[in-house]
């Protein structure tokens, strides 16, 4: 079977783009590596949103949630809803491994089998490759770059690498678990961007010294019992159990170049695609989502990225008719 689109990445904008496929009337596939909703999946266990549930609909599917800001699992339950009760045509746990462009159509392999499509839609998000410190010890296992929950955090030396969201969140929840939690910050305070009802919280424990942070430092190695840091005063070294590094994620930039996609050539990477149909420089090739950013990772959402789905679907039933 030829499909009209073959969508790679069973995230919330991958989703929407099965459901805009769907109504539209286009055959389609939606190929996601790991569980539906991988991605949020993976976040941790009792995050909240910063938006609100209605800026997380899909397909005009209401979000019906208990707070002003839902959590983890109710998006979990939406999302698996939204796939259910359209029937979307997904297949879980199947990854794309190669894109190769064979006019008229795209042939997609996967770790199991070849799927040919007319059109392709990337919307593969960026959670997967963790920025890493590239520093002796980031491979030992007792640091992480993935904070699910505090539990295992209980009455342990904990360093924080990180001034975000994810940063804040870990060093919040494993503080008030009974964690010794130190902070390591390369600039000269949390981030502006760290959600309203986290950063007067993170601000005021570090204030009162309930949790340390070293601002303007980085940490040079990690040992079994003990980390290195950088910081104004010169290098010290601090007894520690475990060690998450909260730094951000990155799109899978390898697999963009491998398919052909252009990557603009200064730091940011960003794709090269068309703002109106989302469409690369690879014809029938569309980029849905937070990939669309390249490492401006915190510039789509899926509140903003919502559209996406619609553009590329009325690009392609144009193109057909």
């Amino acid at each position: 079977m030829i499909y009209d689109l073959l969508i790679i990445g069973g995230g919330p904008i991958g989703l929407a783009c099965g459901l805009a496929a769907q109504k539209a009337g286009l055959s389609y596939l939606i190929l996601e590596k790991g569980a539906l909703v991988n991605s949020l999946y993976r976040y941790p266990v009792n995050m909240t949103f910063f938006s609100t549930s209605d800026r997380l609909e899909i397909g005009h599917v209401p979000f019906v949630s208990n707070n002003v800001k839902p959590s983890r699992n109710e998006a979990l339950e939406y999302y698996r809803r939204v796939a259910e009760s359209n029937q979307l045509n997904l297949k879980l746990f199947e990854k794309a491994t190669a894109i190769e462009a064979q006019k008229p159509h795209y042939r997609v392999s996967t770790e199991k089998t070849e799927y040919q499509s007319k059109n392709v839609v990337l919307a593969m998000g960026f959670y997967d490759l963790p920025s890493r410190l590239n520093i002796p010890g980031e491979d030992l296992q007792k640091v992480t770059h993935y904070y699910s929950e505090p539990h295992a955090y209980y009455r342990q030396k904990v360093v924080i690498v990180g001034a975000n969201n994810s940063a804040v969140d870990a060093a919040l929840e494993t503080w008030r678990k009974g964690a010794e939690v130190t902070m390591v910050v390369r600039g000269q305070e949390i981030g502006t961007r760290v959600k309203y009802w986290a950063r007067p919280d993170i601000v005021n424990r570090i204030a009162e010294g309930s949790i340390k942070a070293c601002f303007q430092s980085e940490l040079l190695e990690i040992r079994d019992k003990s980390v290195d840091i950088k910081t104004l005063e010169g290098n010290i070294t601090i007894d520690n159990d475990f060690v998450i590094i909260a730094t951000g994620y990155q799109p899978n930039f390898e697999f963009l170049e491998r398919i052909g996609v252009q990557l603009s050539m200064d730091e940011k990477r960003y794709p090269v695609y068309d703002p109106e149909t989302q469409e690369s420089n690879l014809p029938g090739l569309y980029l849905a989502g937070v990939i669309c950013g390249g490492m401006d990772t915190h510039v789509w959402f899926i509140e903003n990225s919502r559209v996406h789905a619609e553009r590329i679907m009325a690009d392609i039933v144009e193109k057909r008719n």
